[in-house]
């Protein structure tokens, strides 16, 4: 009976593990993915996309105080039909807004520099459920942690014999601890 009952535990075991690791899969890459892009949020920006591109004017499209036919004039220049506002920031400028994007024109150079920003596909709204920003996430971030912990725990109990906890599996087990140790070891001296 012990023997029956140590099969049915071993069963139940493997099909969770199985289970619960194929539920979390999509899930998992996700949060690897955004987890690397932010990792390196020094060297690029993982959520957005932005363009700039500089335009000289000629002295005949220049005036001092910018109508909204000069507005429009300007904003074909870079590909905007409709913008939302523009203002003068300081003399002898003008910045126009448009969706997600701005033109801030220098008229006393003749200069302008537009900037467009765009969502980063599939990074930002991998951040967005990395960070936590969406209201609610983060009780799915939490039930999607124990789950990790679950699937981490059976998967110690798969093997058996030399490959399995018993064996090798301990020393693995052991050296995967000492990562995250060391790190900490590492930051506390370099801290000091």
């Amino acid at each position: 009976m012990n023997q029956d009952r140590s099969r049915k535990l071993r069963r139940l075991n493997i099909v969770t593990h199985r289970d619960v690791g194929y539920f979390l899969s999509a899930l998992t890459i996700v949060y690897c993915l955004s987890g690397i892009a932010l990792n390196h949020i020094d060297d690029w920006n993982p959520d957005f996309i932005i363009t700039k591109q500089e335009i000289t004017l000629q002295p005949q499209q220049l005036t001092p105080l910018p109508s909204p036919d000069d507005v429009t004039r300007w904003s074909r220049l870079v590909g905007e039909t409709d913008y939302k506002v523009y203002d003068v920031p300081a003399p002898g400028k003008v910045k126009i807004y448009y969706n997600n994007a701005s033109l801030l024109i220098d008229l006393n150079t003749g200069t302008g520099l537009y900037e467009k920003i765009q969502r980063r596909p599939l990074f930002y709204h991998a951040n967005v459920l990395h960070r936590n920003s969406l209201k609610g996430w983060k009780w799915a971030a939490d039930v999607f942690g124990v789950l990790l912990i679950l699937v981490s725990i059976t998967g110690l109990f798969i093997l058996k014999g030399k490959n399995g906890l018993g064996g090798r599996g301990k020393w693995l087990v052991a050296a995967g601890f000492l990562v995250p140790v060391a790190a900490i070891l590492i930051f506390e001296f370099v801290q000091a």
